[in-house]
């Protein structure tokens, strides 16, 4: 407690050494500094050295102030801090050095990467992983369709976000063991489209913070938060995230991010009747259906094509078969 006043007071006291000069002072490389706008209308400018999903810290010359971002209304990076990705050379991408930012800002810079898939029979979300316009979503999603339709909302000079419904959605592969499939979106423009980075090495921990940004009950562009309560939880086989992160039906193929803008995840299920009990698919799983989607090509003409697993027969009786009962078997 004593450390936390004293930090408090040390950014108070920072903050009255700067608001003389704070409308006019002229930081070297001010035009490309970075800008901490705060919700009392006050402005730091200068180069941020960290930030993660509670705090930022900005180097403003003679010393380091850190700001809870409950007190900033917006932060805006001043260039060399855009989130780079490189292609992994199998159609997603991972981040390079990626910064710890608030959903919010991240909800800005990844949200347009995040998609509405729509059948006839129901909808679902989805997360675009390459400019090429691949994206991940549920098999469950686009099981037994064909007719698929995607809703992008596209990023413009202003800001502002376009809507637009794209029907030239092909259904590239689908694993129904890992509830996965990998479509392909034609952007309209012959432009490429915003895509968000996977996850490189898994590093997830108890507690740490994640959001999804889905279409839950057809509800668009929905932003839900929380931690993740296990890394990895087991149904039939498989590991799952599980996340007290709101998850509802229309979230499915949705991605789950960690604070540094990254895929850990895709949303697809939570227990009926559960509370703040959602689960997602690990990003290492949808990288291996990625590399491996040869072998689950989706053929129109032949829909059952590609591995599925079925459950095995259960034993009718008790005990091993009465063939194998006898003295061959050795010791």
């Amino acid at each position: 407690m004593p450390s936390k006043l004293v930090s408090s007071m040390f950014v108070i006291l920072t903050l009255a050494f700067l608001a003389p000069a704070r409308a006019d002072a002229v930081i070297p490389g001010a035009d490309r500094a970075d800008v901490v706008r705060l919700k009392d209308g006050g402005e730091v400018r200068g180069s941020i050295v960290k930030r993660d999903d509670r705090s930022v810290w900005i180097d403003v010359g003679p010393t380091v102030v850190s700001f809870d971002l409950d007190q900033v209304e917006e932060i805006v990076s001043g260039g060399g801090k855009e989130i780079r990705s490189v292609d992994s050379g199998t159609l997603f991408s991972v981040a390079v050095d990626p910064i710890e930012l608030s959903p919010k800002e991240h909800a800005k810079i990844l949200g347009p990467a995040v998609i509405k898939v729509s059948t006839p029979s129901g909808l679902g979300s989805g997360v675009i992983i390459s400019p090429d316009g691949y994206a991940i979503t549920n098999a469950h999603v686009v099981q037994r369709e064909t007719a698929l339709r995607a809703t992008v909302w596209f990023l413009q000079p202003d800001g502002m976000l376009k809507r637009t419904d794209i029907d030239d959605v092909e259904l590239v592969a689908v694993n129904n063991h890992l509830d996965l499939a990998l479509i392909r979106i034609t952007n309209p423009k012959d432009e490429p489209f915003l895509f968000a980075p996977v996850q490189g090495a898994e590093k997830l921990d108890i507690g740490q913070p994640v959001f999804a940004i889905g279409n839950p009950l057809g509800l668009e562009r929905t932003l839900t938060q929380g931690v993740i309560s296990t890394t990895q939880r087991n149904f039939s086989g498989l590991t799952y995230v599980q996340t007290d992160t709101p998850i509802n039906p229309g979230n499915s193929g949705g991605p789950l991010f960690n604070t540094r803008g990254e895929v850990i995840g895709i949303t697809n299920m939570g227990i009926v009747g559960g509370e703040a009990l959602g689960f997602a698919i690990p990003a290492r799983y949808v990288k291996d259906f990625v590399r491996n989607r040869e072998a689950f090509t989706y053929d129109r003409s032949n829909p059952n094509s590609g591995h599925i697993y079925h459950e095995p027969p259960s034993r009718r009786l008790p005990g091993g078969p009465a063939i194998l009962d006898d003295a061959t078997a050795g010791s």
